[in-house]
Parts: C-alpha cells; sequence; structure tokens
C-alpha cells in the first residue's frame, strides 16, 4: 500500500491566501495516531510499504542484470505508470461514486496476487523480462483506482482537523518503509535471491487488508458518493481549468515527476556504471534518499500551514540540487547530496499534496486527486524511456542535469504565476542589508494614478 494522503472539507474557491492559512493550529506531529482507524491503516501500511520498496528495488536491479540496459529499466518505470496516464481520470470517478473501504479490499489484494506471480516465476528460475513488464502494467492498472480512494479514505478516517498531518504522516510512512525496503532488498538478494524480496512483497498485503477488516465502520465519515452520470470526467477537468490554486501545484508536480523523479534510472546508473558498485550501493542510495525523504515528511507534519510559495521555493532547491549531485567528482559527495535531494522532493509532493486537497470539496476529491496522480505519475512513461536513452547514449550525468534544469525552468515559471494569481510582484532590491528577492502586493493601477 503506497500511502497517499486525505484531504478535508475546504471550499472549492479557496484562494491562495485562504489555502494557506487554513488548518493553522499547531498540533502534535503524530497527532492523527490517536484515532484507531487510522492507526490500523497507518499499521497495515508500514508492513506493505516494506514489500513494495522491496519489490521496487528488486525489480529494477534484476531489470538491468538481465538486459544491461537503462532504457529497459526506464521501460518497466514506464509500464506500472503507463495505466496512470492512460486511464487515471477514471480511477477518481470511480473512487467518487463508489465506498472507499470496499474499493481498498479489492486493490490491495490485486496488488498482492501481483507480487505473488513475479515471485513465482522467479523462484522457480523461469523469470524474463517481459514478466516484470506484465506485472509491473497490472501493478499500473491497479494504482489507478488504489491511489486516489487512498488518498481520499483518509479524510473520512481523520476529519477535516487531523487531515494536513495525515498527510505527512502517510508520507512519513511510505519513506521510512523506503528507508527499510532497500536495506532488506539488498541484504535478501544476496543472501538468497531476488524472488524471495518478491515473495515478502506479495504477502505483506496482508497487513493493510487486516487493518482493513479491523475498522470500526461506525467511526468513518464517509463522504457523499457521486451518482452515476455522463460528463463526470469534464467536470472535474473543469472544476481544476477554472481554479488557479489547483492548477499550478498540478502542473508543477507534472515537470517534477516527469523529468525530476527518474531515480531509478538515475541512482542505479550511478551505482552500476559510474562508482562501479553493486545492488549493495543502489540500495544504500535508495535509502539515504529516503532518510531525506523520512525527514522532510516529518518537518511536513508539524507545519501548521501549507503555503505554495514554500512548493515553488522547494521545487527549485530541489533543481539546484539535482544540478550539483550531476556534477559531483566522488562517490561521498554524490551520496552526500542525496539526502536534501530526498528532503526537498519530498517536501515539493506533501506541499502540492495538501494544498490541492485542502482547497477542493468533498464530492469532487477523487477526481481531482486522480488528475494530481496522473500528472504527476503519468509523466513516468514519458520521463523514464526518455532519461534512460539519454543515460545509456550520453552518460547519467548529463541525464540528471537536464532533469535538474527543466524543473528549474518549470519552478520559476510556476512561482511566478502563482503570484500573479495572488496578485503578488516580484521586487528586486541590490541594495545593501535589504532583502534582494521578495514577492509584494501588487498595486493597483488607481493608485498609481492617484500617487502620480
Amino acid at each position: 500500500m503506497s500511502t497517499g494522503s486525505g484531504a478535508d472539507s475546504a471550499p472549492a474557491h479557496k484562494s491562495t491566501h485562504d489555502t494557506a492559512a487554513a488548518g493553522s493550529t499547531r498540533r502534535g506531529t503524530f497527532s492523527s495516531l490517536a484515532i484507531r482507524n487510522y492507526r490500523l491503516f497507518f499499521s497495515g501500511a508500514i508492513v506493505s510499504n516494506i514489500g513494495t520498496w522491496m519489490a521496487r528495488i528488486t525489480q529494477d536491479w534484476l531489470v538491468l542484470q538481465i538486459t544491461g540496459s537503462s532504457v529497459a529499466v526506464g521501460i518497466t518505470t514506464a509500464m506500472q505508470f503507463l495505466p496512470m496516464l492512460l486511464f487515471g481520470l477514471y480511477g477518481g470517478v470511480i473512487a467518487d461514486r463508489f465506498a472507499k473501504r470496499s474499493i481498498l479490499f479489492v486493490t490491495q489484494s490485486a496488488m498482492g496476487l501481483g507480487g505473488l506471480f513475479l515471485a513465482a516465476m522467479t523462484l522457480s528460475g523461469h523469470v524474463q523480462v517481459w514478466h516484470v513488464y506484465l506485472t509491473a502494467f497490472f501493478t499500473g492498472l491497479v494504482t489507478v483506482v488504489d491511489n486516489p480512494t487512498r488518498q481520499s479514505f483518509v479524510s473520512e478516517m481523520v476529519g477535516p482537523d487531523q487531515v494536513r498531518n495525515a498527510v505527512s504522516l502517510n508520507s512519513a510512512n511510505f519513506q521510512s518503509a523506503r528507508l527499510v525496503g532497500p536495506a532488506v532488498a539488498g541484504a535478501v538478494m544476496a543472501a538468497v535471491g531476488p524472488g524471495w524480496a518478491f515473495l515478502a512483497n506479495g504477502l505483506s498485503f496482508l497487513a493493510p487488508l487486516a487493518g482493513l477488516a479491523l475498522m470500526r465502520t461506525a467511526e468513518l465519515r464517509p463522504t457523499r458518493l457521486a451518482p452515476r452520470g455522463k460528463g463526470q470526467l469534464r467536470e472535474g477537468l473543469d472544476y481544476v481549468s477554472k481554479r488557479p490554486e489547483l492548477i499550478w501545484p498540478i502542473v508543477l508536480v507534472g515537470f517534477v515527476g516527469t523529468f525530476g523523479f527518474n531515480f531509478p534510472i538515475w541512482l542505479s546508473a550511478f551505482a552500476h556504471d559510474v562508482f562501479h558498485g553493486g545492488s549493495g550501493m543502489y540500495g544504500l542510495f535508495n535509502s539515504l534518499m529516503a532518510i531525506g525523504s523520512l525527514v522532510g515528511a516529518l518537518l511536513a507534519a508539524r507545519r501548521g500551514t501549507t503555503r505554495l510559495r514554500l512548493l515553488a521555493g522547494a521545487a527549485g532547491l530541489f533543481a539546484v540540487l539535482e544540478l550539483a549531485a550531476a556534477a559531483a567528482p566522488g562517490m561521498a559527495l554524490f551520496a552526500t547530496l542525496l539526502i536534501p535531494v530526498g528532503v526537498l522532493g519530498l517536501t515539493v509532493n506533501v506541499t502540492a499534496n495538501a494544498s490541492v486537497q485542502m482547497a477542493t470539496d468533498p464530492e469532487m476529491r477523487g477526481r481531482v486527486m486522480s488528475l494530481f496522480m496522473m500528472v504527476f505519475t503519468g509523466g513516468t512513461p514519458l520521463g523514464g524511456p526518455l532519461f534512460g536513452w539519454l543515460t545509456d547514449e550520453y552518460g547519467v550525468r548529463v541525464s540528471l542535469a537536464l532533469g535538474g534544469l527543466i524543473c528549474a525552468v518549470a519552478a520559476v515559471g510556476v512561482g511566478l504565476m502563482l503570484a500573479r494569481a495572488a496578485n503578488l510582484r516580484l521586487k528586486v532590491d541590490l541594495r545593501r542589508g535589504r532583502r534582494h528577492l521578495e514577492f509584494v502586493p501588487r498595486v493597483p493601477r488607481e493608485q498609481l494614478a492617484t500617487a502620480a
């Protein structure tokens, strides 16, 4: 279960300032865990997320070993996220139309079966690269429905007051598993082979299924289900297109997800081709990024507000650090940079996720979050093969640097559009002792004319 995030019932017409101010009451870092149903959900997710990360690391390394090609690793990643690009909005319609807990029983069971299939093929000695592609595509199909359902289900467990905290804790959960999973996967692959890591992933989905079964349904706060009707996809797109506080964060995570999050390709290539390490080094790189991501998630859980200026700033710094990592001359510096890359990458994801959910009406949340996930992960089928090819043809340093450069341009552009939507302008002051760059309220032309 890749943990997502919930949402509250904030009005859809909130301004950028309202979104930033909403829910500003500071609470404990782990306050959502006081709610029993969420605690069950969170506990089950820990187990399945560790299994998921074990499978991801094992899958990428297995493909690289079979084919020796970064393009093949990119294709594997693309196959997993292609269904989100093709069918993502339909998953949101399903999430809005049916009981979310019932949907999750089906999706989590299906993911477990996918893991068991790949385990059987690997342990029997018959695994081929197309088996990995097939399993990745099947998992992606299930994720189309599972992702928006999970994210909107969180709000039914915790209620509006705890949504921001639950969003951040879900990310902390996922990143904690990312810290443990690669290390365990590396040890299992070295000791008994990749098939057992796939088996562990398949069995890990028993934990979230048990958590769903043990929930007290009377304590859930189900949202009103959308009636069956025509034009629901178009309705969701129209809803987002008229709200700059929704569309610009979604655009930014689309660029970051497509061009800046191709780490299965980049980290495996740095470990294999640049620093000439093995699966242990690849697992180390993923664990270091996970440390940073976990820190970022815990910081987000303590944060009382969700400001869109933080989103643009974090995306810009994330891009700069990717450029620095691409130029890192040695393994020690490269590995060290992965920690702040993880912090800022997670900050971008959580900030965009929370701000979008808190500005969305409950009955539209499934469709809006499916669009969010479709844009964030749906670009991977484009970015994965592209950056895999760039890595094979021009080297991983060029590939990573190009990804960082594109993200930097996107961060600046979206930051300016968000400032314009909030009626702000960029003020440049080069005098000593002054803030050289800051956003200030835009003065209306009528006031300028009066002052003149």
